[in-house]
């Protein structure tokens, strides 16, 4: 009897640690069917063609600030500034392309990219070779671009941007939108470079145990630096596309968009403390958070009340994160 209730007891252990291990691994897209399969019942116009085109345009600005975040993140680190930065990026492409005799859109992509670099790597250099807590060094770059922002603009719209530039916000090309397109590019291009890079397996590395990866020789300053350097430049990124999709460069732009790229990245799974996640399941959480925004709009919900929601789901995304690191 005694021996027959161990086995039994056995196999209820093994068979709950398998479903354990299923939930850890495919929870986040199990809870994103899910959610999807509500929200097609809740309204009749959450599956039109138009509606899920425009999902993609508003997961697609913050999927890219939600992978730069994953490759910080990863690192251990934490980037606040990134909303202000967006902004700031805007602006700067939108003046390049307005008025009578605009520049190419080229331009204004490398100067949105490049200032976004800029800023990104200014809190590099603060956090990896003066060790400046992330937190403290991206609240104040928040407050300093955003500052920044509203005296390069005057703190005024910059309207009549030209159509060239707009079509990267607005334009298809195989009837996908340019801005889906241009995410997906970046997507592929992070999985392939945590995935399958020395570079990648050092971000990883960098995080799970910062001292340990210094001791095995791994340029630890180098790689965080440049985790702030890539996620300035996708802000720029993202901020240049916001800038074309809206139709001007608005200097109040990216207001809690840094807030929706840690709750993306928080929500797919990668641990706050460093060394654990995936730019896949970053996606994940990026289409949730766009889902539930999208499907709250549809449904008449307030933004008041979709930032409470967001919040909410940014801190129980935390406590379970906290929870796997407990319980291992």
């Amino acid at each position: 009897m005694s021996t027959e209730l161990t086995t039994t007891a056995g196999a209820a252990g093994a068979r709950n640690q398998a479903i354990g291990r299923f939930l850890s691994r495919y929870g986040i897209l199990l809870s994103f069917i899910i959610l999807f399969v509500i929200l097609s019942f809740a309204h009749p116009n959450f599956l039109s063609s138009g509606n899920l085109m425009n999902v993609l345009r508003q997961v697609s600005i913050n999927g890219i600030l939600a992978i730069g975040m994953t490759f910080v993140i990863l690192t251990g680190g934490i980037d606040l500034s990134i909303g202000s930065v967006l902004a700031l990026t805007g602006v700067v492409a939108g003046s390049l392309v307005t008025g009578a005799d605009p520049y190419n859109p080229a331009i204004a992509f490398f100067a949105a990219v490049g200032v976004g670099a800029l800023f990104g790597a200014f809190n590099g250099t603060l956090i990896a070779r003066f060790s400046v807590p992330a937190f403290v060094v991206t609240l104040g770059m928040l407050s300093m671009a955003r500052g920044a922002t509203l005296l390069y603009s005057n703190g005024r719209p910059i309207p009549n941007l030209s159509p060239e530039f707009r079509w990267l916000g607005q334009g298809f090309i195989a009837g996908i939108p340019v801005p889906v397109i241009i995410f997906a590019i970046v997507f592929i291009a992070a999985w392939i470079t945590l995935r399958y890079t020395v570079y990648g397996r050092w971000i990883y590395a960098v995080g799970g145990n910062v001292k340990s990866a210094k001791t095995s020789g791994i340029p630890t300053r180098t790689v965080i630096f440049s985790a702030y350097l890539l996620m300035g430049a996708l802000a720029g990124l993202a901020g240049m596309i916001l800038t074309a999709r809206t139709t001007s460069a608005l200097p109040q732009a990216g207001l809690g968009y840094e807030l929706d790229a840690i709750a993306a990245v928080v929500i797919g799974g990668t641990s706050l403390t460093g060394g654990v996640g995936s730019v896949v399941y970053t996606l994940i959480g990026a289409l949730i958070i766009g889902v539930i925004s999208n499907g709250l709009d549809l449904m008449g919900v307030s933004s008041y009340y979709q930032q409470i929601i967001k919040g909410a789901i940014i801190v129980v995304a935390v406590l379970i994160d906290r929870s796997r690191n407990m319980n291992p």
